[in-house]
């Protein structure tokens, strides 16, 4: 079944099956991944409410971080920060100048480092072989299996999900 075609955990558990929680990669600058941390939250693609609603109480996330400030800041290909997505739906926050980003509340680990994306390459299956391996990022959130998650979460230092 293709990751488009995966039930939500919600759908799952309205069809009274298992909740299992999916893992997944979201994309953004460290100074703002920073932010999110600080403020318990995160959100994607420049605030774009699509990609937040993928996600589900009990997945987790780590961001890939390909820069540190956003939007041509030095590179840094490190993933900056991982957690679980908390209870509730995704809602906006009116920031100012008319922006409203959409977000959702994470519990973020602490203690986590960041990690080098280099030295992972090989060993996720997300980019394994893959030349061109950035690109698949250029997607701002990407599903992992939980192998490839526990792979992030021990180069962060900290013990991965309980599956």
């Amino acid at each position: 079944m293709a990751t488009s075609e995966r039930p939500t955990a919600r759908k799952r558990a309205a069809a009274g099956t298992a909740t299992t929680a999916r893992f997944w990669i979201g994309v953004a600058s460290r100074d703002h991944v920073r932010r999110g941390v600080a403020g318990g939250f995160c959100q994607l693609g420049h605030g774009k409410a699509a990609p937040i609603r993928r996600l589900s109480p009990g997945d987790w996330i780590a961001y890939y971080s390909p820069r540190e400030s956003f939007p041509d800041g030095a590179p840094l290909q490190a993933f900056t920060a991982i957690g679980e997505v908390q209870a509730g739906e995704p809602y906006a926050v009116e920031i100012g100048e008319g922006f409203v980003p959409t977000r959702r509340d994470v519990r973020f680990r602490s203690g986590a480092k960041e990690a080098p994306i280099r030295p992972l390459l090989e060993t996720l299956a997300l980019t394994r072989g893959k030349p061109s391996w950035g690109a698949v990022f250029r997607r701002g959130l990407v599903e992992v299996t939980v192998d490839d998650f526990a792979r992030i979460a021990a180069a962060m230092k900290v013990a991965p999900p309980e599956t």
